[in-house]
């Protein structure tokens, strides 16, 4: 059985994440390779060496860049903070190995698709963790829609709230840094649903979007009656037009409070709607007008063994997974892709259509205007009379 041995960057929220994942793929899934957790690379030594014990990694460097060279690190993970992505992952492909990398792919769009023509032109394999599309519940939704069940999709809502900085008392951090972060509310949760968006309906062609900073001040964390500016966004939202004719919008926030993973969207078509909500992970609403008109209502459908997945988890439906089981699914992803030499899916490529969007809507605010997106996944120049420009143009 073919070995493939994982280099960690990063043992925060997200590295302990992908780390759950690289331990419970194995024992849900009849993987086609051996996972080997081999290496943990953190901001110094000791922090690496009792982070290596406690997630299960061999071996541990406080230099991520000996990481990225070790002869026997196959896929280095990179889950370090958004500026450091480019570099990391410009490394690791340089030096031959194939990357999988937190979300956003990189700061901007310039920076990702530097990034993805580094990687198509060594031909090492890229994942990007875009980890909801990886759930069962919406790998049922995309089926729905691909059958036809729907109709003709016309209308996507969606949004991605959460109240992490609702308090404006919560001490500043590289998240609120636009040279550390790059977008704030936007890049962090927005990008999800933009991935959800494009994968579910279409790419996106054309948007208006606007944005607000509400706490434009936090305090320094241990440092009393100290300040620093908030440079990027807390709350967005936009308009959109689908390739495929379809119309929508998006919003992100990350100070509304009580909503603690609001992915939510609903879907319309010519003949149906579907609603999912995050928070209820195992479940989606479908509407079909069919019967007598006072009979009609949304149907609940609880995911189980008869939809994608779900059945390596558990036998009975009704019994939900959680967030960590879809890392586990991109995981399975992962190694099969490698494995099976076949194609990864979100790569770095599909990333970088996301990033392009970010570029497109914070453009947008500042231009206060339709912003086009041509067939390329390239940000065109504002029309001047802020008009919405053709996307066959």
């Amino acid at each position: 059985m073919k070995v493939i041995r994982v280099g960690l960057i990063g043992t925060g929220y997200m590295g302990k994440a992908h780390a759950i994942a690289f331990k419970t793929a194995p024992a849900v899934f009849p993987l086609s390779a051996k996972l080997v957790c081999e290496m943990v690379a953190e901001v110094d030594a000791d922090i690496a060496a009792e982070k290596a014990e406690e997630l299960g990694f061999n071996r541990s460097t406080g230099d991520w860049q000996q990481l990225v060279n070790d002869p026997d690190i196959d896929v280095v993970d990179i889950c370090s903070p958004n500026y450091l992505h480019k570099k990391m992952a410009l490394a690791a492909i340089a030096a031959g190995k194939h990357v999988y990398s937190e979300k956003p792919l990189a700061l901007n769009a310039a920076d990702a698709l530097e990034m993805t023509l580094a990687a198509e032109k060594a031909g090492v394999k890229t994942l990007v963790g875009f980890n909801y599309a990886k759930n069962p519940t919406l790998q049922l939704a995309k089926e729905i829609i691909e059958q036809g069940e729907l109709g003709d999709i016309v209308h996507f809502r969606g949004t991605f709230n959460e109240d992490y900085l609702a308090d404006a008392n919560t001490p500043f951090s590289w998240r609120l840094k636009r040279q550390f972060s790059g977008s704030g509310a936007l890049g962090d949760l927005g990008s999800h649903i933009i991935n959800l968006a494009q994968y579910l309906i279409a790419p996106i062609n054309e948007l208006c979007a606007d944005s607000q900073t509400v706490h434009v001040n936090r305090p320094l964390n241990g440092q009393p009656d100290q300040y620093d500016t908030v440079e990027n966004d807390d709350q967005m939202h936009m308009m959109l037009r689908f390739a495929n004719g379809a119309i929508g919008t998006i919003e992100s926030s990350r100070i509304a409070w009580g909503r603690k993973n609001s992915l939510w969207f609903e879907i319309n078509g010519t003949k149906g709607s579907l609603i999912y909500d995050q928070e209820r992970l195992s479940e989606l609403q479908l509407f079909k007008p069919e019967g007598p008109s006072d009979r009609h209502g949304f149907k609940r459908i609880l995911t189980g063994p008869e939809h994608p997945d779900y059945q390596h988890f558990c036998v009975s439906a009704g019994h939900g997974l959680g967030y960590n089981d879809m890392k586990t699914v991109e995981v399975r992803d992962l190694v099969e892709g490698l494995a099976g030499n076949k194609p990864l899916w979100p790569d770095f490529r599909a990333a970088y259509s996301v990033n392009v969007i970010l570029d497109a809507a914070e453009q947008s605010c500042k231009d206060r205007c339709w912003i086009t997106v041509d067939r390329d996944a390239q940000v065109l120049p504002k029309n001047n009379k802020k008009s919405v420009q053709s996307s066959d143009q």
